[in-house]
């Protein structure tokens, strides 16, 4: 109190010029906290903790930017979404940015359905992919042309794109005309085949592309940056190791869509679902009676199912399954309302595509992972994304879902799982076409080859 005393009495001994000069930085101070005070209540509404499991900062603003709409590639070359899961998840009541600038009903399937299939229209009527030849006598024509048999398993996915690709209107013999390369390769035969093995991969492919790049002229032409090839084992992540040309250049259509780990890049790259084939049409689920709130079946391979089955391992509500199952797996997924997508040892497994299936309500439990077509459907409107973080917390989040939400988000599960599905002759919007459709997005993109960075 002296302090102040004698501050103000040493003010007011001041002839006036002086007490002004004093005066006027007090005054500048004060405007610039009302400024500061000002600008913080105008934009605080944007940090509003719109969901009771985030935790940071960081993730807070990854919440912000994931509400708006992904741009057409063919506009801006980069996703403003992306639904990457990364410890968090868009509040169903946040307004979502539509393509036509318009704020839009985040509970619509599609980011924005008019240019969707507007621009799908077009794809179907103009889109050409050129696929280096290879003949039936070729020594590796297992790995470079599509099965005979009818693909199965769980890397499906990668045989069935490129069998029914190949059968297609997309495909043209004349390169002029090509949009895009396909690189024919097959990751999962590759890894089967004796002579090249997991531990060849790396190799054969640093030399095909040395035999593409010298026996044609167009991989030089962009670097390989309108070259694409798929891949649906996690192998296919590490297979470019020797060939960074693909890796930093070309499209990599993988199931394989993790950040954490090198060798996938969001926005250049696009998921591949992983789909375990089925012929039969989807189930009747009129009469399925969904008594269980939620379940997981898989092998402990993984910290995040560790923790999962530490949490959840003799719970009454959420049935977290480790081992062989005594029942059905499809009679679970009925069963249940929920469907928990865990992390194993890779990021990428059949369960979100089961489980849409099922008409299951698919649940994310993957952090740092780049959904599939997360550049055409809003996964905001048929799934729940959880923080790896936030597994105990896992059934509060669950059941604080209303009837009414949850009904809305199995109706547009019913809707979206079409798109999730295989069929040797393809049918519109099913996997094949929104594959097709993700790389009609990429075909303008192009970049400078990586060998004019190189040094000698």
């Amino acid at each position: 109190m002296a302090d102040s005393s004698s501050a103000v009495l040493f003010y007011l001994s001041q002839p006036r010029s002086l007490r002004h000069f004093y005066f006027v930085p007090t005054i500048l101070a004060l405007v610039t906290s009302l400024l500061i005070l000002f600008y913080i209540s105008s934009t605080s509404n944007l940090f509003a903790h719109h969901h009771h499991h985030a935790h940071s900062i960081p993730q807070l603003l990854l919440n912000i930017s994931s509400s708006y709409t992904p741009l057409r590639v063919e506009e801006a070359h980069l996703k403003a979404d992306g639904a990457q899961v990364i410890e968090g998840q868009r509040s169903p009541e946040q307004p979502q940015l539509g393509s036509n600038g318009n704020y839009g009903n985040n509970n619509a399937v599609f980011h924005d359905r008019h240019i969707f299939l507007e621009d799908y229209k077009e794809m179907k009527r103009s889109f050409k992919i050129y696929v280096y030849p290879h003949r039936q006598d070729d020594s590796f024509a297992n790995a470079l042309l599509p099965v005979d048999s009818e693909p199965g398993g769980n890397y499906a996915s990668e045989s069935y794109f490129k069998k029914v690709l190949m059968k297609s209107h997309f495909i043209t013999n004349d390169p002029t005309k090509a949009d895009l390369f396909f690189l024919p390769f097959s990751i999962a035969r590759l890894r089967h085949d004796p002579r090249i093995g997991v531990g060849g991969i790396q190799d054969f492919i640093r030399d095909y592309i040395f035999n593409v790049s010298h026996k044609y002229e167009y991989w030089n032409r962009t670097g390989g940056a309108d070259h694409f090839y798929v891949a649906c084992h996690s192998i296919g992540r590490s297979a470019m190791e020797k060939a960074n040309e693909v890796k930093f250049n070309a499209i990599q259509v993988v199931c394989s869509s993790s950040y954490f780990l090198p060798g996938y890049i969001p926005h250049k790259d696009a998921c591949l679902p992983q789909i375990w084939p089925r012929n039969e049409k989807p189930p009747d689920l009129r009469s399925s009676n969904r008594t269980k709130l939620a379940f997981f079946a898989g092998g402990i391979n993984s910290p995040v199912r560790e923790k999962l089955l530490q949490v959840w391992r003799n719970d009454s509500e959420i049935f977290a399954h480790f081992g062989r199952l005594t029942t059905p797996y499809a009679d679970e997924l009925l069963g249940s309302r929920f469907c928990l997508h865990v992390k194993g040892f890779e990021v990428n497994t059949a369960r979100i595509a089961d489980s849409l299936y099922y008409g299951c309500v698919p649940v994310i439990i993957a952090n740092y992972y780049d959904l599939p077509f997360a550049d055409i459907i809003n996964w905001s409107s048929f799934s729940v994304i959880v923080a790896t973080l936030d597994i105990p917390l896992l059934k509060k989040i669950l059941k604080e879902i209303s009837s009414d939400e949850y009904l809305r988000l199995q109706s547009n599960v019913l809707k979206v799982r079409k798109h999730f599905q295989w069929h040797l002759s393809p049918i519109d919007y099913d996997a094949f076409y929104m594959v097709m459709y993700e790389l009609w997005l990429r075909r303008g993109f192009s970049t400078v080859p990586l060998s004019n960075f190189e040094t000698s």
